[in-house]
């Protein structure tokens, strides 16, 4: 083997070993740990960070003059809340797996319209850029875009068929 490559692989795996020695076992929850690994290796995001991505957010939310009433209405527990957040991005930045729940219908019944999307999004965007490194805010950002897609066509649906159905709103 030429000395680039030994030394490419041999760089390749002290970083990998320097990167499992930084995550103790115990504090890496994740159904698929090498995948894990590597995700936060090529964002730099960690389980910490989310944590500060979702909280930082949410104090941003929770001030907004557009989408802070529709969470103050609804989020009684917020620290139940933020850790539900911060288990949901683990599992969508880092593919921990630690998210078991359903989003969509939970979603669903909010009074919400592309205006909210476009804020959640805005602030969003802000706060990743702000909190995590370059391609950990590209890759949050990435996946936030698709979740609230995903979500508004929900919404958006729901209401065409109860509209169909002759009733109000899906509310």
């Amino acid at each position: 083997m030429p000395i680039s490559m030994a030394y490419a692989s041999s760089k390749a795996l002290y970083e990998e070993c320097l990167l499992m020695a930084a995550v103790n076992a115990a504090d890496l929850l994740s159904v698929r740990p090498k995948m894990t690994l590597d995700l936060m290796r090529r964002t730099g995001l960690d389980d910490d960070m989310l944590k500060r991505l979702v909280h930082d957010f949410y104090d941003r939310v929770r001030c907004d003059p557009l989408l802070g009433p529709v969470f103050a209405e609804r989020v009684k527990d917020w620290d139940s809340h933020l850790e539900t957040m911060v288990s949901f991005w683990s599992s969508v930045a880092l593919m921990t797996g630690r998210y078991h729940g359903a989003p969509i219908p939970k979603h669903v019944p909010l009074p919400v319209e592309t205006a909210h999307f476009e804020r959640w999004l805005m602030l969003f965007r802000a706060t990743a850029h702000d909190i995590c490194p370059p391609a950990g805010a590209t890759w949050v950002i990435e996946r936030a875009e698709r979740i609230a897609a995903s979500i508004h066509i929900s919404i958006k649906e729901a209401w065409r068929l109860h509209d169909r159905a002759g009733q109000s709103s899906p509310l």
